[in-house]
């Protein structure tokens, strides 16, 4: 990890001060807070190693600026005896001897600093307050239920049961790529790309989010920049030359403002793309194994907000409105849950998941979560914002990201919720002029 870390560093990101990760100097003036906030996130003790690698750096600091200060005032020493006609030997000794010392030193100082920097980096954004306790999902609160559960005179089958007469074919997608794959043809094609051509639409028409095309593989320290590396490098697929498939578009959208200087005015910066995203699903062996819930490839409308410290709340409430009147449009059920502590995501501070009623698996189902990450990216990407006219920043940007929504488990909610008997699918009133007349999907 570290050199990895090191070379990601190297190519833009910076510690403590600069930008990059957790304050040090937060760390220093409030260690027990500190630590007791990464307690609830399931990292209790964190802070201490993290304190003694900076006492380390620190020390050596100390240690190099006092032998290059010492080195200088022998060179002025050595000149002035020269100057004088006296003798200079023990100076020049010490300065051969120093000369010798200070690499050794300053080697040490970088490695003391990669310590720091890999044990910072690992550390997840700090809880909000009003998250809850816990350490996994039974710790989450449900906030409110929204819809009806639809009623059916017919035991409801599980989607993938029911796609696999409308056109889903898992066996030839294994032929292809393996397991986690899926091949959909005809009409059923058609739906999920009138979903996704949808709620594009509604985000960028209705909810005023500029759509942006992004790349869809990124460098390193992209993906440093939002929380995925170091740490998370196992769920990413990497190519030969070194860049990453992007999980999710808030890795390319949120590092748009890297190393950036944004006036405040500029502020919240709304953007939104569809794209395809791709994750190894490393952690979750024989989770979701069948179907269209979990896999490798699937396309998503991502929401970013980037703003100031400020705006942040409203515009968590903003992005979770926008993400649910989707849901709203296309008449599923569905509940806001806050998540606790332990079951957010590393870069997150507040976490509002969108749970959608699943008939055929007589369960709620996550579709979107909606996170609040405070300046936890924007100090990992030194992404900066000012006031226009004036010297400066004011400070690290704040991000928010969210789906608004994932294509594939929409689709599946809509193939579980909008079943007939007869294993056909009713089409959602609100897809119609996305589907060219059809209005069902039929067997």
């Amino acid at each position: 990890m570290a050199s990895m870390l090191a070379a990601i560093l190297a190519s833009g990101a910076r510690l403590g001060d600069s930008g990059a990760m957790h304050d040090i100097k937060l760390i220093r003036a409030e260690p027990a807070a500190f630590d007791a906030a990464l307690a609830r996130r399931g990292a209790a003790g964190a802070a201490a190693p993290a304190m003694a690698a900076d006492a380390r750096l620190r020390a050596l600091q100390t240690e190099v600026q006092a032998a290059l200060a010492r080195r200088n005032e022998l060179s002025r020493a050595i000149g002035q005896a020269r100057g004088k006609g006296e003798d200079a030997t023990d100076a020049m000794a010490e300065v051969a001897e120093l000369k010798t010392r200070i690499p050794v030193l300053e080697a040490e100082e970088r490695e003391a600093q990669a310590v720091l920097e890999t044990l910072l980096a690992a550390l997840p954004n700090l809880p909000a307050a009003d998250v809850p306790e816990g350490i996994d999902e039974t710790g989450n609160v449900v906030v409110r239920e929204h819809g009806e559960k639809p009623k059916f005179a017919f035991l409801p089958l599980e989607h993938d049961a029911v796609a696999a007469r409308l056109g889903y074919d898992p066996e030839a997608a294994a032929r292809i790529a393996g397991a986690r794959f899926a091949v959909l043809k005809g009409p059923l094609a058609r739906l999920q790309r009138a979903l996704g051509q949808y709620m594009i639409d509604v985000q960028t028409e209705v909810h005023g989010y500029a759509e942006t095309a992004v790349p869809l593989l990124v460098r390193g320290e992209a993906a440093f920049g939002t929380g995925q590396l170091p740490k998370f490098e196992e769920d990413l697929f990497k190519t030969t030359d070194g860049r990453y498939l992007i999980p999710t578009a808030e890795v390319s959208l949120t590092n748009l403002v890297r190393d950036g200087l944004i006036d405040e005015d500029q502020l919240p910066l709304r953007l939104t793309a569809l794209t395809p995203c791709f994750r190894s699903e490393a952690g979750s062996a024989g989770r979701d194994t069948k179907g269209l819930i979990r896999q490798h490839q699937f396309e998503k409308v991502e929401l970013v907000s980037i703003c100031t410290a400020d705006q942040a709340a409203t515009e968590h409430g903003y992005m979770l409105r926008a993400a649910e009147a989707i849901l709203e449009n296309l008449g599923l059920a569905y509940r806001r849950v806050l998540l606790c502590a332990g079951d957010m995501g590393f870069a997150a501070r507040k976490t509002f998941d969108l749970e959608v009623w699943l008939p055929g698996q007589n369960a709620w189902r996550e579709i979107s979560s909606i996170s609040d990450c405070g300046d936890f990216q924007g100090r990992r990407m030194n992404a900066r914002w000012k006031v226009r006219g004036e010297k400066g920043s004011k400070g690290h940007v704040n991000t928010l990201n969210g789906s608004g929504l994932a294509v594939g488990r929409t689709l599946v909610a809509i193939i579980e919720n909008y079943q007939q008997a007869d294993g056909s699918v009713q089409i959602p009133d609100v897809l119609h002029p996305y589907m060219n007349g059809i209005t069902e999907l039929r067997p």
